[in-house]
């Protein structure tokens, strides 16, 4: 079966597949900043007693926890240039729509990370003279983000997987450019086996962290 396997059309390629690899990178690494942090928002206002908060942050994530992923990357693809008025990009689209679209998921992450943490904590933090919002960021946020970085990993895992999905908008991520290079080359078999085995090697590496930090927080 691998008697013609050809394995030099990987190693001729490589800068190629490296160069997109860094898109896959650049989306993972700005999804998930950016998801953490509008997704912290979201939650705190989903918890705040405020109805108003709570209801639109509720709203926002059943929108988006309710959307595939894939539709969601078309809609900002042709909305946003509407929108705007102008041109933005097929990678500024993408990064806009992962982004928003992970901080719907981040959210109730994040917002079962600081359900998670004890009510006595939160009197005490008052007792002492904080604010609502200095107990949160000082005692609450800190604690839960150390209980969540698992999940939050998992997530980021998963995130990872998800970038393959840019190549409906032309965009030319690992997947993408390897899929390039074998109908180029016609070499399907060896580009696909190569792309498997590196997102393989990168979520299992991935999946190891997650259980040592699941060890290590575990109580």
């Amino acid at each position: 079966m691998f008697g013609a396997f050809d394995y030099q059309v990987v190693i001729r390629n490589l800068h190629i597949l490296w160069d997109g690899m860094q898109i896959t990178f650049l989306l993972t690494g700005v999804a998930i900043v950016g998801g953490i942090l509008f997704g912290t928002v979201l939650a705190l206002m989903r918890l705040s007693r405020f109805m108003v908060l709570s209801f639109v942050a509720g709203r926002y994530v059943d929108a988006f926890r309710s959307t595939p992923l894939i539709l969601v990357i078309f809609w900002f693809y042709f909305a946003v240039p509407i929108v705007v008025g102008q041109p933005i990009g097929d990678l500024y689209s993408v990064l806009i729509a992962f982004t928003l679209f992970e901080a719907a998921y981040y959210c109730e992450i994040i917002r079962a990370g600081i359900q998670s943490i004890r009510m006595p904590q939160i009197h005490a933090g008052l007792a002492l003279g904080l604010t609502r919002w200095q107990t949160t960021k000082n005692i609450v946020l800190p604690q839960a983000f150390r209980n969540m970085v698992p999940v939050l990993l998992t997530q980021a895992i998963v995130l990872f997987q998800d970038t393959s999905l840019v190549y409906v908008v032309g965009l030319k991520d690992f997947l993408t450019a390897a899929d390039l290079v074998a109908a180029r080359d016609n070499r399907v078999v060896e580009l696909y086996l190569f792309t498997a085995i590196v997102y393989f090697l990168l979520c299992w590496l991935g999946s190891l962290l997650v259980k040592r930090l699941q060890r290590q927080y575990a109580i």
